[in-house]
């Protein structure tokens, strides 16, 4: 009596990775972009299309004067008449915008790093951050720009004051956030309390901080907006919160909404910006961890 032979044929395997390699789906895209993604922008679009679509049909049927209410045509048509004023008033506050950001980082990471090694620093000193940090801009402003005296310089301080405790608080949370069985094994090994800090707690601390930093760009750019509100600078060195101020008192409503545009826009895309700058600047981390990580295998393999 004869028996079927049911074991499957055996495939031959190379043990390479690319045979180990999972197999993900691959989403179809359009005009690059992946079909998913699709309703999450057009969604958006769509309802600011027609709620602009609404504002102007508005303004045309109760023919409300353009200084009163523009259409967002007029608006628009206002803001490419006039982006060579505007333009140069959008550098000035992204100017101060950039050094208010740079010294919130170097001010931010150095307090979060004393902070972290000496407790008493700690605890003598963060309160009066936070103080600083609950304290509305626009109250001390003015005591800002008679104290310091030059406009540029009172600008930059309170664009430092909004955007520094972000960085500050994120940092200290991300240092403090090490493993602590990493912390004791270097311990253990006899590691410096500054090699802790660079090989552990620093890298550690990365993505905190970014996180930080990404909020703090909005912020300064929101910090110089409001500084420059009340300090009323004029001249060629004037930001964009002056030109609106400019533009109400003359009543160009219309100037005065194109202004208010850039500003926004430009509010909006900071974050995505330094988003796109920390994306980059975490992949060339971890590659250089990766390949730092190969070569000190490659090291200790012999041994």
């Amino acid at each position: 009596m004869s028996t079927t032979d049911t074991t499957l044929p055996q495939v031959a395997h190379d043990g390479t990775d690319q045979e180990a390699r999972p197999v993900f789906l691959v989403e179809r895209k359009v005009l690059g972009v992946a079909v998913s993604t699709w309703p999450k922008l057009l969604a958006p679009i769509a309802v600011g299309f027609l709620a602009l679509a609404f504002w102007e049909f508005m303004v045309w049927y109760r023919a409300i004067p353009h200084f009163v209410l523009p259409g967002p045509w007029l608006i628009a048509q206002t803001l490419v008449a006039d982006w060579g004023t505007l333009s140069g008033s959008l550098w000035v506050t992204l100017w101060i915008t950039a050094r208010a950001l740079f010294w919130a980082v170097l001010a931010g990471v150095a307090l979060a790093v004393l902070f972290t090694q000496s407790k008493w620093m700690e605890l003598s000193l963060f309160p009066y951050a936070v103080i600083l940090q609950v304290t509305p801009v626009v109250s001390i402003a003015p005591l800002i720009i008679i104290w310091v005296g030059d406009i540029n310089t009172s600008l930059l301080i309170c664009a430092w004051i909004v955007a520094f405790f972000p960085i500050l608080s994120n940092t200290i949370m991300g240092l403090n956030s090490a493993d602590h069985n990493l912390r004791n094994l270097f311990e253990m090994y006899g590691a410096t309390r500054w090699q802790t800090l660079w090989h552990l707690r620093l890298p550690a601390a990365l993505p905190y901080f970014l996180s930080g930093l990404k909020i703090s760009g909005g912020l300064a750019l929101i910090g110089a907006v409001v500084a420059e509100v009340v300090a009323g600078s004029g001249g060629m060195a004037s930001g964009l919160a002056y030109r609106i101020l400019e533009s109400g008192y003359q009543l160009r409503i219309p100037r005065m909404f194109a202004a208010l545009v850039t500003a926004c826009v430009v509010t909006v895309m900071s974050p995505g910006d330094l988003g796109a700058a920390i994306a980059k600047l975490v992949k060339m981390y971890g590659r250089g961890r990766g390949s730092a990580g190969l070569r000190g295998t490659t090291k200790a393999a012999p041994r």
